[in-house]
C-alpha cells in the first residue's frame, strides 16, 4: 500500500468531482494572480535542461500546484499562504529543483526529512507537498503556532532554534525568514 498513491488518487477525484481542471491540464491565468506567478517560475528559461532531476517530471501547471497547496492546508490545517510562501522561496514552483546540498522539489526537502515523512519520490508534486505541509505542521506545533519560528526551523533546523530561542542568528536563515514571511502577506492579499 503506498499512501501517497492513494492520496493523489483521491485529490484528482476530487478535482473530478468539484469540477477543478485535471491533473496536467493547462490553462490561461488572469493578470497580476497566483497563477501568473507560477507560470512565469516554470518558463522554460529558469530551468534549464541540465538542470533537472534524472527522470524529473514535466513541470507541473500552477492549477495543480494551487490543487495540492489547497488540498494539503485542508489536511493538515496549515495556511495556505504559508505553504505557497515557502514554495516560492524554496524552489520557485519549479518541481524539479535540486539544491547544492541535496533538498529536493517544490518545497526543497532533503532526503532524511523526506524519507522520515514516507516520501519516496520528492520530485513528484503531490508526495513533495503532501510532505513538505506535513513538516510544517510538525514544526508549527513545535514552536507553538509561532509561523517565525517554524520558518527559521523549516531552513535552519528545529534544533537551531531551539538552541537560541529564536530565529538562528544566521543570515541566510534571517534573509530566508525575512522573505518567506513578506511572501506570506503578499499571498494572503490575493484573492
Amino acid at each position: 500500500m503506498d499512501i501517497f498513491n492513494d492520496i493523489s488518487a483521491i485529490q484528482n477525484r476530487i478535482a473530478e468531482i468539484s469540477g477543478a481542471p485535471p491533473a496536467g491540464a493547462v490553462q490561461t491565468a488572469a493578470p497580476g494572480t497566483f497563477n501568473v506567478a507560477l507560470a512565469q517560475a516554470l518558463m522554460p528559461q529558469l530551468a534549464p535542461p541540465d538542470a533537472a532531476a534524472p527522470d524529473a517530471p514535466a513541470p507541473v501547471p500552477p492549477e495543480q500546484i494551487n490543487a495540492l497547496v489547497q488540498q494539503n492546508a485542508d489536511i493538515w490545517q496549515v495556511d495556505p499562504a504559508l505553504i505557497k510562501s515557502v514554495i516560492a522561496n524554496e524552489s520557485s514552483f519549479n518541481a524539479n529543483a535540486q539544491s547544492p546540498v541535496g533538498a529536493q522539489g517544490l518545497m526543497q526537502l532533503m532526503p532524511e526529512t523526506a524519507a522520515s515523512l514516507g516520501v519516496k519520490n520528492p520530485f513528484d508534486p503531490a508526495q513533495n507537498v503532501a510532505g513538505g505541509t506535513r513538516y510544517l505542521r510538525s514544526l508549527l506545533d513545535r514552536f507553538k503556532g509561532d509561523t517565525r519560528l517554524a520558518v527559521a526551523a523549516y531552513n535552519a533546523g528545529p534544533g537551531a532554534v531551539e538552541k537560541y530561542g529564536d530565529v538562528p542568528p544566521y543570515s541566510e536563515t534571517q534573509s530566508y525568514v525575512k522573505n518567506v514571511l513578506g511572501s506570506l502577506d503578499q499571498y494572503r492579499s490575493q484573492p
